[in-house]
Protein backbone atom coordinates (compact mmCIF):
# COMPACT_ATOMS: atom_id res chain seq x y z
CA UNK A 1 0.00 0.00 0.00
CA UNK A 2 2.72 2.57 -0.40
CA UNK A 3 4.44 4.16 -3.50
CA UNK A 4 7.65 6.45 -3.18
CA UNK A 5 7.47 6.28 0.63
CA UNK A 6 4.14 7.52 0.91
CA UNK A 7 0.85 5.43 2.31
CA UNK A 8 -1.71 5.68 -0.18
CA UNK A 9 -5.31 3.22 -0.16
CA UNK A 10 -5.92 1.33 -3.51
CA UNK A 11 -9.07 -1.03 -3.32
CA UNK A 12 -11.06 0.23 -0.15
CA UNK A 13 -11.37 3.35 2.34
CA UNK A 14 -14.11 3.01 4.88
CA UNK A 15 -15.80 5.82 6.33
CA UNK A 16 -13.53 6.44 9.28
CA UNK A 17 -10.56 5.77 7.10
CA UNK A 18 -11.83 8.60 4.83
CA UNK A 19 -12.75 11.19 7.60
CA UNK A 20 -9.17 10.61 9.32
CA UNK A 21 -7.67 11.64 5.75
CA UNK A 22 -9.69 14.72 5.05
CA UNK A 23 -8.71 15.69 8.19
CA UNK A 24 -5.04 15.15 7.60
CA UNK A 25 -5.10 17.76 4.79
CA UNK A 26 -3.08 15.12 2.59
CA UNK A 27 -4.00 15.93 -1.41
CA UNK A 28 -6.87 14.31 -1.87
CA UNK A 29 -10.16 14.48 -4.32
CA UNK A 30 -13.21 12.52 -3.52
CA UNK A 31 -15.76 11.54 -6.50
CA UNK A 32 -19.18 11.16 -6.64
CA UNK A 33 -20.08 8.67 -9.17
CA UNK A 34 -24.19 8.08 -8.75
CA UNK A 35 -25.74 6.96 -11.67
CA UNK A 36 -28.85 5.13 -12.97
CA UNK A 37 -29.10 3.72 -16.11
CA UNK A 38 -32.86 3.76 -16.70
CA UNK A 39 -32.73 7.63 -15.66
CA UNK A 40 -29.57 8.63 -16.12
CA UNK A 41 -30.25 12.71 -15.18
CA UNK A 42 -31.00 10.84 -11.40
CA UNK A 43 -27.07 10.73 -10.62
CA UNK A 44 -26.71 14.07 -10.37
CA UNK A 45 -29.93 15.11 -9.19
CA UNK A 46 -29.02 12.89 -6.04
CA UNK A 47 -25.17 14.58 -5.72
CA UNK A 48 -26.84 18.16 -5.49
CA UNK A 49 -29.17 16.83 -2.73
CA UNK A 50 -26.73 15.21 -0.60
CA UNK A 51 -22.91 14.47 -1.04
CA UNK A 52 -19.89 14.04 0.50
CA UNK A 53 -18.50 18.01 1.22
CA UNK A 54 -16.17 18.67 -1.40
CA UNK A 55 -16.93 15.84 -3.68
CA UNK A 56 -16.88 16.34 -7.38
CA UNK A 57 -19.65 14.39 -9.48
CA UNK A 58 -18.54 11.81 -12.12
CA UNK A 59 -21.36 11.61 -14.89
CA UNK A 60 -20.88 8.04 -16.40
CA UNK A 61 -21.99 8.76 -19.41
CA UNK A 62 -20.50 11.85 -19.86
CA UNK A 63 -17.30 11.65 -18.35
CA UNK A 64 -16.42 7.94 -17.74
CA UNK A 65 -17.90 6.88 -21.40
CA UNK A 66 -16.68 8.31 -24.58
CA UNK A 67 -19.62 10.02 -25.54
CA UNK A 68 -22.29 7.60 -27.85
CA UNK A 69 -24.97 9.57 -28.43
CA UNK A 70 -24.87 11.56 -25.18
CA UNK A 71 -23.35 14.82 -25.71
CA UNK A 72 -20.08 15.03 -23.53
CA UNK A 73 -18.99 18.46 -21.56
CA UNK A 74 -18.03 19.87 -25.24
CA UNK A 75 -21.76 19.23 -26.26
CA UNK A 76 -20.73 16.84 -29.11
CA UNK A 77 -21.23 13.12 -29.79
CA UNK A 78 -17.45 10.89 -29.82
CA UNK A 79 -15.78 9.58 -32.68
CA UNK A 80 -14.37 6.64 -32.97
CA UNK A 81 -10.58 8.40 -32.40
CA UNK A 82 -12.37 8.90 -28.67
CA UNK A 83 -13.19 5.65 -27.88
CA UNK A 84 -11.14 3.19 -26.45
CA UNK A 85 -13.82 0.30 -26.42
CA UNK A 86 -16.98 -0.18 -28.23
CA UNK A 87 -20.17 -1.03 -26.70
CA UNK A 88 -23.11 0.68 -24.57
CA UNK A 89 -20.62 2.80 -22.63
CA UNK A 90 -17.28 3.11 -24.67
CA UNK A 91 -14.27 3.57 -22.54
CA UNK A 92 -13.24 6.93 -23.68
CA UNK A 93 -9.06 7.02 -24.49
CA UNK A 94 -6.90 7.44 -22.02
CA UNK A 95 -5.83 10.84 -23.62
CA UNK A 96 -9.50 11.90 -22.97
CA UNK A 97 -10.05 11.10 -19.51
CA UNK A 98 -6.83 12.43 -18.56
CA UNK A 99 -8.15 15.49 -20.03
CA UNK A 100 -11.17 15.42 -17.96
CA UNK A 101 -9.14 14.39 -14.72
CA UNK A 102 -6.88 17.72 -15.47
CA UNK A 103 -10.01 19.89 -15.99
CA UNK A 104 -11.25 18.93 -12.72
CA UNK A 105 -7.87 19.87 -10.49
CA UNK A 106 -6.83 15.98 -10.03
CA UNK A 107 -3.61 15.51 -9.86
CA UNK A 108 -0.98 12.79 -10.00
CA UNK A 109 -0.06 13.50 -6.32
CA UNK A 110 -3.90 13.21 -5.04
CA UNK A 111 -5.85 10.27 -3.06
CA UNK A 112 -8.77 9.65 -5.26
CA UNK A 113 -11.51 8.27 -3.20
CA UNK A 114 -14.77 7.23 -5.08
CA UNK A 115 -18.65 6.34 -3.81
CA UNK A 116 -21.59 5.62 -5.35
CA UNK A 117 -25.23 4.88 -3.58
CA UNK A 118 -25.29 1.98 -5.80
CA UNK A 119 -23.12 -0.78 -4.51
CA UNK A 120 -20.54 0.58 -5.85
CA UNK A 121 -21.56 -0.30 -9.50
CA UNK A 122 -20.56 2.87 -11.18
CA UNK A 123 -18.12 4.83 -8.95
CA UNK A 124 -16.11 0.76 -9.99
CA UNK A 125 -15.53 2.11 -13.20
CA UNK A 126 -13.96 5.19 -12.23
CA UNK A 127 -11.47 3.34 -10.19
CA UNK A 128 -10.76 1.08 -12.79
CA UNK A 129 -10.51 3.61 -14.94
CA UNK A 130 -7.84 5.74 -12.76
CA UNK A 131 -5.66 2.49 -12.53
CA UNK A 132 -6.24 2.20 -15.84
CA UNK A 133 -4.47 5.60 -16.60
CA UNK A 134 -1.55 4.39 -13.99
CA UNK A 135 -2.79 6.09 -11.32
CA UNK A 136 -2.44 3.09 -7.87
CA UNK A 137 -4.03 5.75 -5.36
CA UNK A 138 -7.25 5.18 -5.63
CA UNK A 139 -9.85 3.60 -3.35
CA UNK A 140 -13.64 2.66 -3.50
CA UNK A 141 -15.30 3.92 0.09
CA UNK A 142 -16.76 0.85 1.43
CA UNK A 143 -20.46 0.94 1.77
CA UNK A 144 -20.44 4.31 -0.24
CA UNK A 145 -22.42 7.27 0.28
CA UNK A 146 -24.62 5.34 2.97
CA UNK A 147 -22.09 4.38 4.96
CA UNK A 148 -20.70 7.58 5.21
CA UNK A 149 -23.98 8.87 6.59
CA UNK A 150 -24.42 6.09 9.22
CA UNK A 151 -21.15 6.98 10.35
CA UNK A 152 -22.67 10.59 11.36
CA UNK A 153 -20.87 12.37 9.20
CA UNK A 154 -22.01 15.63 7.27
CA UNK A 155 -23.18 15.83 4.02
CA UNK A 156 -23.30 18.95 1.09
CA UNK A 157 -25.67 20.02 -1.49
CA UNK A 158 -25.72 21.85 -4.33
CA UNK A 159 -22.66 22.74 -6.29
CA UNK A 160 -19.14 22.79 -5.23
CA UNK A 161 -16.71 25.58 -5.98
CA UNK A 162 -14.82 24.90 -9.42
CA UNK A 163 -11.24 23.68 -8.82
CA UNK A 164 -8.17 25.15 -10.80
CA UNK A 165 -6.58 23.00 -13.57
CA UNK A 166 -4.16 20.73 -12.95
CA UNK A 167 -1.97 18.65 -15.67
CA UNK A 168 -2.89 14.98 -15.17
CA UNK A 169 -0.08 12.72 -16.49
CA UNK A 170 -0.50 9.52 -18.14
CA UNK A 171 1.33 6.43 -16.45
CA UNK A 172 1.71 2.61 -17.60
CA UNK A 173 -1.89 0.69 -17.13
CA UNK A 174 -1.77 -0.69 -14.09
CA UNK A 175 -5.16 -2.67 -15.61
CA UNK A 176 -5.82 -4.77 -18.45
CA UNK A 177 -7.72 -3.79 -21.72
CA UNK A 178 -9.22 -6.72 -23.60
CA UNK A 179 -10.30 -5.59 -26.90
CA UNK A 180 -13.27 -7.80 -28.35
CA UNK A 181 -11.66 -9.16 -31.31
CA UNK A 182 -8.83 -10.67 -28.82
CA UNK A 183 -11.58 -12.13 -26.69
CA UNK A 184 -13.13 -13.60 -29.77
CA UNK A 185 -9.58 -15.23 -31.11
CA UNK A 186 -9.46 -16.95 -27.43
CA UNK A 187 -13.01 -18.09 -27.08
CA UNK A 188 -13.24 -21.62 -25.44
CA UNK A 189 -9.42 -21.76 -24.98
CA UNK A 190 -7.76 -22.22 -21.97
CA UNK A 191 -5.82 -19.44 -22.03
CA UNK A 192 -8.95 -17.40 -21.24
CA UNK A 193 -11.70 -17.69 -18.33
CA UNK A 194 -14.58 -14.81 -18.74
CA UNK A 195 -16.70 -13.88 -15.80
CA UNK A 196 -20.11 -12.02 -16.78
CA UNK A 197 -21.46 -9.66 -13.95
CA UNK A 198 -24.81 -9.13 -15.08
CA UNK A 199 -28.22 -10.73 -13.41
CA UNK A 200 -28.94 -14.55 -13.46
CA UNK A 201 -31.64 -13.86 -15.89
CA UNK A 202 -29.83 -11.63 -18.01
CA UNK A 203 -26.71 -13.78 -18.40
CA UNK A 204 -29.29 -16.99 -19.42
CA UNK A 205 -31.22 -14.72 -21.48
CA UNK A 206 -34.69 -14.83 -20.08
CA UNK A 207 -34.51 -11.22 -20.28
CA UNK A 208 -32.85 -8.64 -21.97
CA UNK A 209 -34.11 -4.73 -21.37
CA UNK A 210 -30.75 -3.14 -22.97
CA UNK A 211 -29.08 -4.71 -25.51
CA UNK A 212 -30.74 -6.14 -29.23
CA UNK A 213 -29.61 -9.90 -28.46
CA UNK A 214 -30.42 -11.74 -25.27
CA UNK A 215 -27.87 -14.72 -23.91
CA UNK A 216 -23.97 -14.73 -23.26
CA UNK A 217 -20.54 -15.14 -24.73
CA UNK A 218 -20.34 -18.98 -25.24
CA UNK A 219 -18.40 -20.28 -21.79
CA UNK A 220 -19.15 -17.41 -19.70
CA UNK A 221 -19.06 -18.18 -16.42
CA UNK A 222 -22.24 -16.06 -13.98
CA UNK A 223 -21.17 -13.95 -10.90
CA UNK A 224 -23.33 -10.80 -10.51
CA UNK A 225 -21.19 -8.03 -9.18
CA UNK A 226 -24.06 -7.57 -6.71
CA UNK A 227 -22.35 -11.18 -5.16
CA UNK A 228 -19.75 -8.99 -3.81
CA UNK A 229 -21.47 -6.85 -1.02
CA UNK A 230 -22.51 -8.24 2.54
CA UNK A 231 -25.53 -7.41 4.00
CA UNK A 232 -24.11 -3.77 5.41
CA UNK A 233 -24.10 -2.97 1.91
CA UNK A 234 -19.97 -3.19 2.59
CA UNK A 235 -17.39 -5.28 0.72
CA UNK A 236 -17.54 -8.84 2.20
CA UNK A 237 -14.31 -10.11 3.65
CA UNK A 238 -11.20 -10.98 1.61
CA UNK A 239 -11.15 -14.52 2.60
CA UNK A 240 -15.12 -14.99 1.59
CA UNK A 241 -14.53 -13.13 -1.57
CA UNK A 242 -11.57 -15.95 -2.66
CA UNK A 243 -13.56 -18.68 -1.08
CA UNK A 244 -16.19 -17.77 -3.42
CA UNK A 245 -13.84 -17.18 -6.87
CA UNK A 246 -12.42 -20.28 -6.35
CA UNK A 247 -15.51 -22.25 -6.40
CA UNK A 248 -16.45 -20.21 -9.41
CA UNK A 249 -13.39 -21.16 -10.83
CA UNK A 250 -13.26 -24.52 -10.38
CA UNK A 251 -9.67 -24.99 -10.71
CA UNK A 252 -9.29 -22.43 -13.49
CA UNK A 253 -6.50 -20.05 -13.51
CA UNK A 254 -7.20 -16.86 -11.94
CA UNK A 255 -4.82 -15.38 -14.36
CA UNK A 256 -7.02 -16.17 -17.35
CA UNK A 257 -9.77 -14.42 -16.02
CA UNK A 258 -11.41 -11.66 -18.31
CA UNK A 259 -14.02 -9.83 -16.78
CA UNK A 260 -17.45 -8.66 -18.41
CA UNK A 261 -21.20 -7.15 -18.09
CA UNK A 262 -23.40 -5.53 -20.52
CA UNK A 263 -21.26 -2.61 -21.36
CA UNK A 264 -18.46 -2.76 -18.89
CA UNK A 265 -19.26 -0.94 -16.20
CA UNK A 266 -20.72 -3.64 -13.46
CA UNK A 267 -17.73 -5.85 -14.36
CA UNK A 268 -15.94 -3.66 -12.45
CA UNK A 269 -16.80 -4.72 -8.90
CA UNK A 270 -16.00 -8.33 -9.82
CA UNK A 271 -12.54 -7.02 -10.81
CA UNK A 272 -12.44 -5.35 -7.21
CA UNK A 273 -13.44 -8.02 -5.69
CA UNK A 274 -10.91 -9.95 -6.75
CA UNK A 275 -8.09 -7.72 -5.93
CA UNK A 276 -9.50 -7.40 -2.23
CA UNK A 277 -9.29 -11.57 -2.14
CA UNK A 278 -5.59 -11.34 -3.00
CA UNK A 279 -5.69 -12.39 -6.83
CA UNK A 280 -3.10 -10.92 -8.86
CA UNK A 281 -4.87 -8.17 -11.01
CA UNK A 282 -7.19 -9.70 -14.35
CA UNK A 283 -8.23 -8.08 -17.21
CA UNK A 284 -11.53 -6.62 -18.46
CA UNK A 285 -13.54 -6.38 -21.25
CA UNK A 286 -14.94 -3.30 -21.49
CA UNK A 287 -17.11 -3.94 -24.42
CA UNK A 288 -18.68 -6.90 -23.02
CA UNK A 289 -22.03 -8.26 -24.18
CA UNK A 290 -23.29 -4.95 -26.24
CA UNK A 291 -20.44 -4.62 -28.33
CA UNK A 292 -19.90 -8.74 -28.66
CA UNK A 293 -23.69 -8.87 -29.77
CA UNK A 294 -23.35 -5.87 -32.02
CA UNK A 295 -22.20 -8.43 -35.01
CA UNK A 296 -24.40 -11.09 -36.04
CA UNK A 297 -21.76 -13.26 -36.63
CA UNK A 298 -20.82 -13.75 -32.93
CA UNK A 299 -22.62 -16.65 -31.01
CA UNK A 300 -24.65 -16.37 -28.24
CA UNK A 301 -25.65 -18.96 -25.42
CA UNK A 302 -28.48 -19.40 -23.79
CA UNK A 303 -29.31 -20.89 -20.18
Amino acid sequence: MTTSGQEHYNTLISAEQLLQLKASGKPLMVFDCSFDLMNPPAGQEQYLQAHIPGAVFADLDKNLSAPHGVPGDDGKVATSAQAASGGRHPLPTRERFAVWLSSVGFSNEMQAVVYDRNGANYCGRLWWMLRWAGHDAVAVLDGGLQAWQAAGNKVSSGEEPSHFQSNFELGAPLETLKTVDQVESDLGLPVQTLIDARAPARYRGEVEPLDPVAGHIPGALNRPFSSNIAADGRFKPAALLKAEFDELLAGRDPATVVHQCGSGVSATPNVLAMRIAGFAPTALFAGSWSEWCSSPGRPAEKG
